[in-house]
């Protein structure tokens, strides 16, 4: 049985040598408020990306009761079975609450679902008031079309490459850096993307803009979100949810050729 433990994940299990291993389990990352009692922890299914860890956040700074499964996506995990009736998309992060609505079990995938399932479950960062809530909506939605898909790339053509492709680099650090640059208009004259108040809007970016040495871009350019970063690098949740390691995600050969096609050359299954 998993030992609740705050901000750490434990060193995950050694793998099967199986077909179709399942994830592998690890400690909860937090130990569950006294008021919960015997709860039983959300499942996060996880690997420490600026995807994974927009819900170790977000767990972190709502004070859940969770555990983290790592999913090793650069050994395939995320193609096994029992990740795919959590995950059909074969990306994490998923979760599996098991005090859903109704108090039955739901898995939810896909971070920005996650993000507003959470929102709501809690009542934190997703505000009930019609128009606040869109303007959350419109800059998670922001960053799941364009801040991460586009940094994504940047960071892949920049340095995943057998060989430099220039026009790749440059289209995707360009607009990378046309995104920054929206970011930084928006964050001139109000602390946080949605206004006043921190929201998932935050949680989804921070993990990206934390990378931005990897994307090519330079954040004297973009002193607004400079502020902004620090500002949420300085919160105590999320610097747990960043905390939320996973060893074998340190042993990770990117030179590999196996480790390569199962990132980088998939096609339909």
């Amino acid at each position: 049985m998993a030992k609740s433990r705050k901000a750490r994940a434990a060193k995950p299990t050694k793998a099967r040598k199986s077909a179709a291993r399942k994830p592998k389990a690890a400690t909860a990352a937090r130990a569950a408020p006294p008021s919960r009692g015997k709860a039983k922890p959300i499942d996060l299914y996880y690997w420490p990306t600026p995807n994974g860890w927009k819900i170790s956040i977000m767990l972190e700074e709502c004070g859940l009761h969770y555990r983290t499964i790592p999913v090793n996506i650069s050994k395939g995990e995320q193609f096994e079975p029992e990740f795919l009736r959590r995950s059909p998309n074969n990306r994490m992060p998923a979760i599996v609450d098991p005090n859903g609505p109704g108090g039955k079990p739901i898995s939810v995938f896909e971070s920005g679902a996650i993000l507003m399932y959470l929102g709501r479950k809690t009542g934190k960062f997703y505000p009930q008031d019609e128009r606040a809530r869109v303007a959350v909506e419109e800059w998670l939605t922001w960053q799941i079309g364009g801040l991460g898909p586009m940094a994504g790339q940047a960071n892949h053509f920049r340095h995943y490459t057998p060989e430099p492709i220039p026009y790749a680099v440059a289209r995707y650090t360009d607009e990378c850096n046309r995104l920054y640059g929206v970011m930084n208009t928006r964050l001139q004259d109000r602390p946080y993307l949605a206004g006043d108040k921190l929201t998932i809007a935050d949680f989804a970016c921070v993990g990206w803009a934390s990378r931005w040495e990897r994307q090519g871009q330079n954040p004297a350019q973009f002193p607004n979100v400079a502020r902004w970063l620090e500002r949420l690098k300085a919160r105590p949740g999320v610097q747990r949810g960043f905390a939320v390691k996973v060893e074998d995600a340190f042993h990770v050969n990117m030179l590999d050729p196996k480790v390569r096609a199962v990132l980088f050359n998939q096609r339909a299954r």
